[in-house]
């Protein structure tokens, strides 16, 4: 993996403190605990704001959708600012874990932006909507655990962004499905494979074909959300679960997660015999590792271990 000045222009940046630049603006990336992560809300305002926590939640990076006059709607401002840092932190080192968030009350992400949605015309629809699924892609593919707290509304783009990520925690308020079909379109940035593979077939067909909107406590019976917990008055209750999800997994020896995403993710694409194979290699990196003998170090020292991800 890359350190962080590799990826930055080295006179503008060389920590995650500073600059992160998309292709149309800059925007900060600040560094906070979780207690003060708030970033400003309105206008004024970053559509996408990016946090590195500290503190318990130190090697957590946040990721805020600030959108609030159009319910964090994907525009093409967001989806770029989006993409410029999915593609800046995939090689962070210092990175174990992504948290998205919304910084917009009641809602995570309402979907793609109709409004801007008609004024694009019949041969750039069709390119931009592949253009959401390749960002969603990559979301998948990060390296990290990525974790999607949903305090709110989580419709079509929107459910599809939290698919994307390996666990979901829903607030019992929260609104989500795909509701594609009922502007006469289906799910276009993953939703119609990722939601089978995560529910079953068979329900992912019922709420596609219905374009029907769950709560919370509904999408957790169904098992498309890992939890739901009561929402409080502050509308984060999700934020914190997946803070406190978060503060867990970073504990842990990062290659030794990473290894663990790859190994399921990939093992999920193929047979179990093939499955078995991609375990044992990456079992197999882990074996060789530093981490590991840090691992038994500690264990054997009865402390914490120090890992560093090598």
């Amino acid at each position: 993996m890359k350190t962080l000045k590799y990826l930055f222009h080295p006179t503008t940046i060389c920590r995650m403190q500073t600059y992160i630049f998309s292709s149309q603006r800059r925007y900060l990336a600040t560094e906070k605990s979780a207690e003060t992560a708030s970033p400003g809300i309105g206008p004024l305002a970053p559509e996408l704001q990016v946090n590195n926590l500290t503190g318990d939640h130190q090697n957590v990076i946040e990721i805020a959708f600030n959108r609030p006059e159009r319910r964090n709607a994907l525009g093409k401002q967001l989806l770029n600012e989006l993409e410029a840092t999915i593609d800046s932190i995939k090689d962070y080192q210092a990175v174990r874990c992504i948290l998205f968030r919304s910084m917009v009350p009641n809602v995570f992400c309402s979907g793609a932006d109709l409004k801007e949605r008609l004024t694009m015309s019949q041969e750039d629809v069709g390119p931009f909507v592949s253009k959401i699924k390749e960002i969603f892609s990559k979301i998948f593919a990060l390296p990290v655990p990525t974790i999607a707290a949903l305090d709110g509304l989580a419709l079509g783009g929107g459910l599809e962004l939290a698919l994307a990520c390996d666990i979901r925690i829903a607030a019992n308020t929260a609104k989500v499905g795909l509701t594609e079909t009922k502007l006469g379109i289906i799910p276009g940035a993953g939703g119609t494979q990722r939601l089978p593979r995560i529910i079953g077939a068979s329900k992912a067909k019922e709420l596609i074909y219905t374009g029907r909107i769950l709560t919370g406590q509904q999408a957790y019976e169904i098992l498309l959300v890992n939890e739901v917990v009561k929402q409080n008055e502050q509308l984060n209750a999700a934020y914190l679960r997946s803070l406190e999800i978060a503060h867990e997994i970073v504990q842990q020896g990062p290659l030794a997660v990473q290894m663990a995403k790859q190994a399921i993710n990939k093992g999920l694409e193929v047979d179990l015999q093939t499955g078995l194979d991609v375990e044992e290699s990456c079992y197999n990196t882990v074996l060789t590792s530093e981490d590991r003998i840090e691992g038994l170090k500690a264990f054997q020292e009865k402390r914490k271990p120090v890992y560093k991800g090598v």
